[in-house]
């Protein structure tokens, strides 16, 4: 047996483990990690706290994951409309970036899985765009699982850019505008792969702007926990609660 075919096995063997069934897992999960700032408020402490402890839950929930055979997953990690939150608080998040990629290598390198980053990176600090750059290019060989960020990201903002990229194109003679579809806008698009499941924490019942093309068609589940107490186990109960739903896609 090849080692494809026992980390398979190990993988289904997880998922039953869980309540789950191993072929009805989300191919692509999103998660929306609110809850970090009133976390650390509630125990007298800084917002920063919070964010920092978050990042454990962020270590926990992509090793499950894996575990599980899940091929992707993307994390709504800092949106564009952040960038409006107290000065001091920003530099301290783009810290713990630069942090948490340090810090996560190992177990990226451990568990093979390819790191991404989406969003306009380029609004991104020196120090944390060269740490991003370092960690995707140390991990863009592996295939287990692909593990996304979303870095000053914005669903709109990430439409505006998917059609600047097309009216270049056309204004080049590239393209002819009758043949823009939905597949050559999904294609321009970040990262045009289509989302199955979103989970939000601390029982919020918005996208907030994220991933607004690719979850279309996405089950959305919002669960009251605050993300840094957000476990494996509340997060296996959101994959059961995914399961139990019969998605139709328009269809009867």
């Amino acid at each position: 047996m090849s080692p494809f075919a026992t980390e398979v096995h190990d993988a289904a063997a997880e998922a039953r483990a869980a309540g789950l069934d191993p072929a009805r897992l989300p191919r692509h999960l999103a998660i929306i990690m609110d809850g970090n700032g009133r976390w650390a408020s509630r125990q007298g402490w800084e917002r920063f706290f919070g964010h920092r402890r978050g990042a454990d839950t962020v270590r926990a929930i992509t090793t499950a994951c894996v575990r599980l055979g899940i091929p992707r997953l993307t994390l709504y990690a800092f949106s564009s409309e952040n960038w409006q939150r107290p000065a001091r608080e920003v530099a301290v998040l783009m810290e713990l970036l630069v942090e948490y990629l340090a810090r996560e290598l190992p177990t990226l390198h451990e568990q093979q899985i390819r790191l991404c980053a989406i969003g306009r990176l380029e609004r991104l600090p020196a120090t944390a765009q060269a740490a991003l750059r370092a960690a995707i290019a140390a991990t863009a060989g592996y295939r287990r699982m692909v593990l996304t960020l979303a870095l000053s990201y914005g669903g709109r903002a990430e439409l505006v850019d998917a059609c600047r990229e097309l009216a270049r194109r056309v204004a080049a003679g590239e393209l002819d505008p009758e043949e823009i579809d939905e597949a050559r806008l999904g294609a321009a698009l970040y990262d045009g792969e289509e989302v199955d499941l979103v989970i939000r924490t601390a029982g919020e019942q918005r996208l907030s702007n994220f991933l607004l093309w690719q979850t279309a068609y996405a089950e959305f589940i919002s669960h009251p926990a605050l993300w840094p107490e957000f476990t494996v186990a509340d997060f296996h109960a959101c994959l059961r609660e995914y399961q139990r739903r019969e998605r139709r896609f328009g269809r009867v």
